[in-house]
């Protein structure tokens, strides 16, 4: 009924209908010993003895992506590095190359003079001087004659040359020496005093002078690297000729032979001869940044792989422990639905059995009433109607809705209809019925009211009597006109009252036909309760017709297509 917002809470609540957990793993007494637990949760520490595949898979996949893009990395890296290690030896091999000019001008230029002089000593030693003597190009300076048997030195400058001491190896050289147009090389390197001797004579002259001169070599063959040399990011090591034996060693700035690791080498020409360089980079040539990026992509990526997999465990986790609690809810609602369709069939029940089975057959008088429940739910109301038939051509009708739904609302019913029945049997009026029944539910603890209509017709005098406790008028047709009683506003019973109901007197033409309800034919949500009346009111004049059929008409006609309150209607005719 429309009063509902103002009542106290009701006995039934959709808490109550859950059930409950009353035993270990979640089964409660009519739960089946395979269902799933309720809460849905995973077992305590379940993810650390075993991940999800889902975290496994996204896990090996971002590992194995990880690995793919470091190895990669890493192979442009060492790609890169091999790249500039070779540009740097042949820029290395480019300085050497360059250096031979600046060792052979100074020779070919004192050969040439002293075949034009025949040995000239003062001359040659005047054109050699600024090159001869300590931290100068050489160490030793000498002009030896060409075609000898025993070849020997007519001038020396600064200390004596290495080669003089070696008699049977200065023969070979210099018989070697006029056949190329080129500056000769000689490497005296297993000696106490290793030297490397640049040799140069006039190739038009057969039987001229050649210049010698000798730089000496540290005895270790180790050199200090120079930190702001140009290839200061290289170890270097500097073999004469072709070979890379220790006895062809010039010089190295490594400690320990031979080089291991990533290296480059290169051959240049070297005079008559060549030079052998190898290299190896000291750091990274590239940067340290790009050294250190595959390790940067594989450190980062297993973190990145770690916590993939940790998001999506938990996910599944998560759609695992929702699948769960979907089921235990599905079985939740299950069992929910099967309590609300018992607690609606024994509200239905008690209700239908609470209203009488028949209406009593009255001399004058054509009596008749319909029942149409809630469409859904358990919205069992507490809509009941009675005819009680007096003696003398009298009959009383009663009407009234309980506030509320449910078993509550129906065994209320009972209790109020009950009563109702009681003072109805003492010939009381309509008022004096709705007083006592006030002071009998006033008079204890309830959590309900009731809207009561009685009205006491008088068949042969064609004249009622009506009283309300809150309801509605009834609506009285006659003939094509139609009019709601003008009752009065009397409260609910179970509200405080003070003082006497009030009933009026109304006088009935033949053929009228007088109809009491309750508020389920006429509420709507969201419209006035006036819309309501006026369409009762027209649906009631709009075709003549017997009154089961009215009754029937009005049921079926404004009673809404999903209605969620009980509807009661009740009618009685006056024959012509």
């Amino acid at each position: 009924m429309g009063t509902d917002g103002l009542l106290a809470p009701e006995v039934s609540d959709v808490s109550k209908t859950v059930p409950r957990d009353t035993g270990s793993g979640g089964h409660g007494p009519d739960r089946p010993a395979d269902a799933p637990p309720v809460t849905g949760r995973a077992p305590r520490g379940f993810w650390r003895r075993s991940p999800s595949r889902a975290a496994g898979a996204v896990l090996l996949i971002g590992l194995v992506v990880t690995a793919a893009l470091a190895l990669t990395c890493l192979r442009l890296y060492e790609a890169n590095e091999k790249r500039l290690l070779d540009l740097r030896v042949r820029q290395l091999g480019l300085v050497l190359t360059a250096a031979v000019p600046s060792i052979q001008t100074p020779l070919a230029s004192a050969a040439e003079l002293a075949d034009a002089t025949s040995g000239s000593v003062q001359k040659f030693r005047a054109i050699m001087a600024p090159y001869v003597g300590p931290g100068r190009q050489y160490a030793s300076a000498s002009l030896w004659p060409l075609g000898t048997r025993t070849p020997r030195p007519s001038v020396v400058l600064g200390s004596a040359p290495e080669l003089a001491s070696r008699p049977a190896q200065a023969r070979v050289f210099f018989a070697h020496a006029p056949r190329t147009p080129q500056m000769s090389v000689i490497g005296i390197l297993n000696s106490a005093a290793p030297t490397v001797g640049y040799e140069f004579n006039s190739p038009i002259s057969r039987r001229g002078f050649a210049a010698y001169a000798e730089s000496p070599l540290q005895k270790d063959r180790r050199s200090k690297k120079e930190s702001d040399s140009a290839f200061s990011d290289l170890n270097y090591v500097v073999y004469l000729g072709r070979s890379r034996g220790q006895s062809n060693l010039l010089v190295t700035n490594l400690q320990h032979l031979p080089v291991s690791g990533r290296q480059a080498s290169d051959v240049v020409p070297f005079g008559d001869t060549v030079l052998t360089l190898v290299v190896t980079p000291n750091g990274s040539l590239g940067g340290n940044f790009f050294q250190s990026l595959p390790w940067i992509i594989a450190v980062g990526g297993v973190l990145i792989s770690i916590a993939a997999a940790l998001v999506t465990d938990r996910l599944a986790r998560g759609r695992i422990r929702a699948e769960r609690l979907a089921i235990a809810l599905d079985h939740v609602a299950s069992e929910n639905r099967e309590m609300y369709s018992e607690q609606r069939t024994i509200a239905q029940t008690l209700q239908h059995a609470l209203l009488p089975d028949s209406l009593p057959r009255i001399e004058g008088l054509d009596v008749g009433a319909r029942y149409v429940p809630a469409a859904s739910g358990i919205d069992v109301g507490g809509d009941w109607y009675d005819v009680v038939a007096r003696g003398g051509g009298k009959t009383l009708l009663v009407i009234g809705d309980v506030s509320g739904h449910g078993l509550p609302a129906a065994t209320t019913m009972a209790a109020i209809r009950h009563a109702t029945l009681a003072y109805a049997a003492s010939d009381a009026g309509p008022a004096a019925i709705l007083s006592r029944l006030s002071d009998y539910v006033n008079g204890a603890p309830h959590e309900h009211f009731a809207t009561v209509l009685c009205i006491l017709v008088d068949v042969n005098a064609h004249r009622l009597m009506a009283a309300s406790a809150g309801h509605l008028p009834p609506l009285l047709v006659d003939g094509g006109d139609a009019r709601f009683l003008d009752l009065h506003p009397n409260p609910p019973i179970g509200v405080p009252h003070v003082g006497e109901f009030e009933e009026i007197d109304v006088e009935v033409h033949g053929g009228a036909t007088l109809l009491a309800f309750t508020d389920g034919l006429v509420e709507r949500r969201g419209e006035v309760i006036d819309v309501g009346l006026a369409r009762l009111r027209s649906a009631a004049i709009e075709v003549d017709l017997a009154l089961e059929d009215l009754l029937t008409r009005l049921a079926s006609q404004l009673a809404p297509v999903r209605h969620h309150d009980d509807t009661a209607i009740m009618g009685v005719r006056w024959r012509t």
